[in-house]
């Protein structure tokens, strides 16, 4: 009884300080207007030790992904990240607008500027041990700070709902 005991114990400690080991900074996602049923979140993720962000959840959203958006040519171009988003060790990485971000889609409601919305994500160490950020986000139009020239426009009506 009292090694099981020490084994949750030590589980939940190593989980906690895995969490710890991940910092996510300056979170926010984009808001809608009525019928829009896709947004964007961004966020800048550093991982002291090095992890991925293998997913992401929110209950405002049916689907939520980490996406890639690229030129390609003369074609900007935008796919899911397949396999997770690496972070490499004490790198922060920068999820915004116009590069990689999470796309919230299939949206439950509109999101409304000035409200916040919860988001989970899932990291998964080295050891392929996973742990689970929860998030508050802001909903803004923008970036907070950010001037019109720093925001690309993204068209997310291709996407398959």
């Amino acid at each position: 009884m009292k090694l099981k005991t020490l084994s949750a114990i030590l589980a939940l400690s190593s989980s906690a300080l895995f969490a710890q080991t991940v910092d996510v900074q300056g979170a926010w996602a984009r808001a809608t207007v009525p019928g829009q049923k896709a947004t964007g979140a961004f966020m800048k993720i550093t991982a002291k030790d090095g992890a991925k962000l293998v997913s992401v959840t929110s209950p405002v959203a049916g689907v939520a992904e980490v996406h890639e958006m690229k030129m390609d040519g003369d074609v900007m171009k935008m796919r899911a990240v397949a396999g997770g988003l690496d972070l490499p060790a004490g790198k922060a990485v920068e999820l915004k607008p116009g590069g990689y971000h999470v796309m919230l889609m299939d949206l439950k409601a509109p999101l409304q500027k000035d409200s916040t919305i919860p988001m989970t994500l899932t990291f998964k160490d080295a050891k392929g041990a996973e742990t689970k950020t929860e998030l508050t986000v802001p909903v803004a139009m923008a970036a907070p700070g950010a001037k019109p020239a720093d925001m690309p426009a993204m068209d997310h009506s291709k996407h398959k709902m």
